[in-house]
């Protein structure tokens, strides 16, 4: 084996570093030392340093599997840099022409080339078998491991045939197989397991690094719409002029409309997806390294092994799938250890959308993603320090209390005490033998006689109803407890069987002894007065507070709840802007002619006063330019309400579905404008006159708009061969919006 001090002058040679990072060293001693590793290491922790070097350095040439043909491309281009010979580094997958490949094979046979990217559908095509039998392998990387595990967020079916193959070159050679060395920046234990297992490394050497990133602050935002979404990431991009950053969006349409958004208002941006040609994609790649553009819009396609260290935002449009996808995209920001912001936008609306993704998949597959959503939801939801929480995701103690950068713990909420909520929880656990998953517990100690309950005879367990006066005086504590008793170490989630809880030893010793326990209480991003904008996107939190007050004494005049009055958003905006004038407040996200009629005169007193007295120097309100075809498209469905058309027939004409039509009519009565959809709904065929008046009492004398708590509130059921109990409830929402706020 090479010696210590040469290792490290081959490293200055050839990457111009003067020393190793964490476990670098170690990693490839072991590698060149014949032994599998696995390598588990946080993006920007330097993980192709690790099988570039000893690819250099041994004989034979090393086989780099990887996921992506743009991720091959650019670290080709950085290896072939190292050194002054061309054809040390090659890809081989479908986008090369025959005299390439060539090319490829002919470097290859001569020992010039000593690294090879493949594409695990290469490695496994037949008809390359012959080929990678031709020269000696110097050792197998399996970058991007994660795509092996179903519980990963980027499974590749294609890369559970790696080991077949591996053995299959091995044999024809007559010779033992080369060290397999495993990368992924994001595991948990389970998807750990499942590689190591999958690449037939059961015994192999594990080398974890800390997941923290101190310098990475982490935020996650309400969307109230899309035109609300748009509008807060502007603004944060007019706060960080010049910066370079990344905006994940799940959908090809989605990257199109918002890069095309960001162009006219300015911005140097350009759209990444999979649908693109890939000569686009490389171009754009390039621009994005070369600073030409300082932001991709992009789905997560993009991204994989992309060095630039100085990327200063990742903003994620929509929830992510998975934890696993969300921490590895935020590790693209501050690699260099500089400003790294990472900001989610969440709705629950979003969330269903990604569960009608799955509706097709097997059941198996279905169940896998119903618990990465889960975590996903959780993580959105959650008041404790984010740090800690995604720490204790991939198996980490954080034992600070407050991270101090990011938004929980800038602006904590206050503390519940819950030992008495967390023991009826215990209790529940244990009196069902372990074997129920989270939902199934909450009901059990809420005391809801479920069809599942009483199936399984539990609504006649001593322990049913356990918690029964405590959700009467906090019916939202429940899923904070169970989370933050997870962190705590009380109870644990088995994956593996459907996400059911487990008592913990400690779990155990609370039943027998109970202690305090503090929680802090979830976010609830669909009430008004619980929303994370106040904390997180108002430039002046004073202003805002006053402004919220405001709104609640004006709600109270007019006997309505207060978003009736006027949205987060739009509050959040007049903290932020100064409106002064009724001109200035119809610039205001969510603030439409009748709108400002009824209730705008108060607060634009309110703002011209605080200005006054707080020598506020007011800039120019910031205009966001929109798309056209939106506001046209918008434009239409008002005119074929106004016409009556029957809403479905709305729906086909505009070529979407019926939930994405009432995504459109939300928007529109959300930004202010008078709709009147009674000629559809106030008909019986549609919706029985009686669950009208229900829902529309219920959202009279309620705090929060939040869809699931109306339909559980005011029963509301599914029609057979008719609309959803969601989609009749979104309908009275929005004639309710409409009458009384616009």
């Amino acid at each position: 084996m090479m010696k210590e001090d040469n290792l490290t002058l081959r490293l200055k040679q050839y990457f111009g570093f003067d020393s190793f990072k964490g476990d670098q060293e170690a990693i490839i001693k072991s590698l060149m030392g014949g032994s599998d590793a696995f390598v588990l290491m946080p993006t920007g922790g330097g993980k192709s340093l690790c099988y570039q070097l000893p690819s250099l350095l041994m004989d034979g040439t090393a086989i780099v599997i990887s996921p992506l043909i743009a991720l091959m491309k650019n670290q080709v281009d950085v290896v072939n840099g190292l050194t002054e010979e061309s054809g040390v580094a090659h890809f081989l997958n479908s986008s090369l022409n025959k005299q390439a490949i060539t090319q490829v094979e002919e470097d290859v046979h001569s020992g010039k080339t000593k690294l090879l990217y493949v594409a695990p559908e290469s490695l496994n095509k037949p008809d390359n078998l012959e080929f990678f039998q031709s020269f000696r392998i110097s050792f197998y990387a399996i970058d991007e491991a994660h795509c092996i595990s179903e519980w990963g967020h980027d499974f590749r079916p294609e890369y559970r045939n790696i080991r077949p193959t591996i053995d299959k070159i091995a044999s024809s050679r007559g010779e033992k197989r080369a060290p397999i060395i495993a990368l992924t920046a994001t595991a948990t234990d389970k998807v750990r397991s499942d590689i190591k297992k999958s690449l037939g490394i059961v015994d192999a050497r594990d080398f974890k690094s800390s997941f923290n990133r101190p310098n990475l602050y982490y935020e996650v935002r309400q969307k109230a719409s899309e035109e609300d979404a748009d509008s807060q990431i502007i603004r944060f991009l007019k706060q960080h002029e010049g910066k370079s950053g990344i905006i994940y969006c799940l959908s090809r349409k989605k990257v199109e409309e918002l890069s095309k958004k960001l162009q006219i208002n300015g911005y140097k941006a350009a759209p990444y997806h999979a649908g693109l040609d890939t000569e686009v994609r490389t171009q754009t790649q390039d621009d994005f390294l070369r600073e030409d553009i300082d932001i991709i819009v992009a789905t997560i396609a993009f991204g994989m092994g992309i060095d630039k260290p100085d990327v200063r935002f990742v903003i994620h449009y929509d929830i992510p799938k998975s934890l696993e996808g969300y921490y590895q995209e935020t590790g693209r920001a501050g690699r260099d250890g500089g400003e790294g912001r990472c900001i989610a936008f969440y709705s629950p609306k979003d969330l269903k959308k990604l569960e009608k993704f799955t509706d097709n998949k097997g059941e198996a597959e279905k169940e896998i993603s119903r618990q990465l959503l889960e975590e996903t939801k959780a993580y959105a939801e959650s008041s404790v320090c984010r740090r800690k929480f995604l720490l204790h995701y991939f198996g980490e103690e954080y034992t600070k209390e407050n991270c101090e950068n990011c938004d929980n713990c800038k602006h904590p909420q206050k503390t519940e005490e819950a030992g008495e909520a967390l023991l009826a929880v215990l209790k529940a656990i244990k009196a069902v033998k372990e074997e129920f998953d989270q939902s199934y517990i909450i009901d059990l100690v809420r005391g809801r006689a479920t069809d599942n309950i009483v199936r399984h005879g539990h609504d006649k367990l001593p322990e049913f109803g356990g918690g029964m006066e405590i959700n009467d005086r906090h019916p939202t504590i429940w899923n904070p407890v169970i989370r933050q008793a997870m962190i705590a170490h009380y109870i644990c989630k088995d994956v593996e069987n459907y996400g059911f809880l487990r008592l913990t030893p400690e779990g155990r010793q609370f039943i027998r002894s109970p202690k305090p326990f503090t929680v802090v209480l979830d976010r609830q991003f669909d009430e008004a007065e619980d929303s994370a904008y106040g904390n997180v996107t108002a430039l002046d939190d004073k202003l805002y507070k006053l402004l919220k007050n405001l709104r609640k004494d004006v709600a109270r005049k007019h006997n309505l709840p207060p978003y009736v009055v006027f949205q987060d958003i739009s509050i959040t905006l007049m903290a932020t802007n100064y409106p002064i004038t009724m001109d200035e407040l119809l610039q205001i996200q969510g603030v439409g002619q009748g709108k400002a009629k009824k209730f705008g005169a108060e607060f634009i007193e309110l703002i011209k006063r605080y200005c006054v007295e707080n020598d506020i120097q007011r800039t120019d309100m910031m205009r966001v330019i929109s798309l056209p075809n939106k506001s046209q498209k918008k434009l239409k469905i008002i005119e074929l309400i106004d016409k009556r058309v029957p809403l479905d027939e709305i729906a086909k004409s505009q070529g979407c579905t019926f939930d994405e039509l009432l995504d459109d009519i939300e928007s529109i009565v959300n930004g202010g404008m008078k709709v009147d959809i009674g000629y559809y709904i106030d008909n019986d065929e549609v919706v029985d006159s009686d669950e009208v008046a229900d829902i529309y009492e219920y959202f009279r004398t309620s705090e929060t708009d939040d869809i699931d708590e109306a339909i559980e509130e005011a029963d509301v059921y599914d029609d057979e061969d008719g609309l959803t109990a969601e989609q009749k409830t979104r309908l009275v929402l929005i004639k309710f919006m409409s009458e009384e706020g616009n």
